[in-house]
């Protein structure tokens, strides 16, 4: 009865929504609250499913949801729960509802998707997430505005970066012929100022982009008295004019960093010509050099030789903010950072909000959950997926009963006749395999015959051969003896000339 009491304090659906009771939520719709009600003591006129993703509220979302609550809803403002929850940073949230079919695209009075608002509050979690689920990346809003737009007004880093890396052009020009840079410069966010003139199409197109009143990023940031960006895009300006200058020979171990020739740099180093830390005329180290343009293995030797990855140029960046600026992710884990949101999102409006990463079966707002409650509601979302499995596995043997076929009947049906198929095609080549065998086998037979046969005749011939053996022997004897007979020699008996006479008489 206590507990009972306890939920009496809730006199509406929402405020039960808002303090992530699920249980009060359940026990109010069977009572007859609509779960679509709107929230008249709010000005954005709220429905719970709106109130869910605004607090975070991931286990009273997923009731909503899976009692069919309506996610194109809108807030006087045209926001979605999808929206609201883009604006919140609420990642599981905005999942959940991507996953139940919420439209992503859907745009808001001033034209806004879910990622123009996921990008211009700096939550670069709750924007990929956003992008992964299909969204295009470059939707203009009423103002033609894009996403990076958004991102480089706002001074949202993180946000520029993945937005790039999902193939926002920085080229694209809203209606006032803005480019990201000059909004940029305009608000005096010099990280951003600094990574949109790096990564655009080239440096003199960046810097000497005009808008439709003719203005340049420099003239913008010089008009809004953003001093930091001026003397950037001056530096800038002198580096593209006096290109000789920007490899001073004075710093070889930073030409060395620069062009990644580790073993120049570790002969400087080593031998004591240079020193590790060495600032140029710009104070950057060649930790900075290397950091700048991705060499890993020269940046990860002279941190392992004890480089100080501390100190700051004269633009005030570290050797990890060089990096993060010209979009080196290796490098920027190499040196502490997180490349999954490098160089963090700037907040100058103060705002206080923070990212969570989207970790599947928590909320992103661990306030409004303590650990008893997580707890509590896993343990209820588990028995609701043992009911729901046993309800379905009695609904898919009805169906079967009634004569329909499910997917993964046709899929079993599939895998059936590829078995058969294949156990044909083997039985087709057994065959053949047999009368193969049964060929190679009358071959070998013939072949054993007539090694039958030339075994005979050879045993003939030997035969023959052993027959003519005495009579050879005896005829070797004969001529030998008659050899050693004639070996003293012949006698010519020689007539007298009475003999010839005689003869010829």
């Amino acid at each position: 009865m206590p507990a009972n009491r306890n939920k009496l304090r809730f006199k509406s659906i929402h405020e039960a929504v808002i303090n992530a009771d699920v249980e009060e939520l359940q026990a109010m719709v069977k009572q007859g609250a609509s779960i679509n009600e709107v929230d008249l003591t709010c000005k954005d006129k709220f429905t719970p499913l709106m109130w869910a993703a605004h607090t975070g509220s991931l286990e009273c979302l997923h009731w909503l949801l899976w009692h069919r609550a309506d996610t194109t809803d809108t807030s006087p403002q045209g926001w979605t729960a999808a929206h609201i929850a883009a604006i919140r940073g609420q990642d599981a949230c905005l999942q959940a509802l991507a996953t139940s079919g919420a439209n992503l695209t859907a745009k808001d009075n001033r034209g806004q998707t879910c990622a123009h608002l996921a990008a211009a509050h700096g939550h670069s979690f709750t924007l990929q997430s956003i992008l992964r689920s299909g969204v295009d990346v470059n939707t203009a809003d009423a103002n033609g505005w894009l996403p990076v737009h958004a991102a480089a007004y706002h001074g949202r880093l993180g946000c520029l970066q993945l937005l790039i890396k999902w193939g926002c052009g920085l080229d694209d020009v809203d209606n006032a012929g803005n480019l990201a840079a000059h909004l940029a410069a305009m608000e005096g966010h010099l990280p951003c100022l600094k990574f949109l003139v790096c990564n655009g199409p080239s440096v003199t197109h960046t810097m000497n982009a005009r808008n439709d009143h003719g203005e340049t990023p420099k003239t913008l940031s010089s008009q809004f008295y953003k001093e930091a960006c001026v003397d950037y895009l001056n530096a800038v300006e002198w580096d593209r004019d006096h290109p000789e200058d920007q490899e001073n020979l004075a710093f070889p171990a930073h030409v060395a960093a620069y062009n990644g020739d580790l073993g120049h740099l570790r002969m400087l180093i080593e031998q004591g010509v240079v020193n590790i830390n060495e600032r140029d005329d710009k104070g950057a180290t060649p930790a900075h050099k290397a950091a700048g343009q991705g060499h890993i293995e020269c940046l990860q030797w002279l941190v392992e030789m004890g480089a100080n990855a501390h100190i700051v140029n004269t633009a005030g960046e570290t050797a990890r903010d060089v990096a993060a600026r010209f979009g080196q992710l290796a490098c920027v884990k190499l040196l502490g950072g997180d490349p999954d949101a490098p160089g963090g999102d700037t907040d100058d409006d103060e705002h206080e909000e923070q990212e969570y990463p989207a970790v599947v079966g928590s909320t992103d707002n661990p306030i409004n959950m303590p650990q008893r409650k997580v707890k509590e509601a896993r343990a209820r979302a588990w028995k609701k997926v043992e009911e729901l499995e046993r309800l379905l596995e009695i609904a898919k043997m009805n169906y079967r009963q009634l004569g329909g076929r499910l997917e993964e009947d046709r899929e079993k049906e599939k895998e059936e006749k590829e078995s058969d198929r294949t156990i044909r095609e083997l039985e087709q080549q057994l065959e053949y395999e047999r009368l193969r065998r049964e060929k190679m086998e009358g071959q070998l037979d013939e072949y054993r015959a007539e090694v039958a046969h030339l075994n005979e005749e050879l045993e003939r011939a030997c035969s023959v051969v052993s027959d003519d053996e005495p009579v050879r022997q005896t005829k070797k004897k004969k001529n030998k003896k008659r050899s050693n007979a004639d070996s003293g020699g012949v006698f010519v008996r020689r007539s007298t000339s009475k003999n010839k006479n005689k003869i010829y008489d």
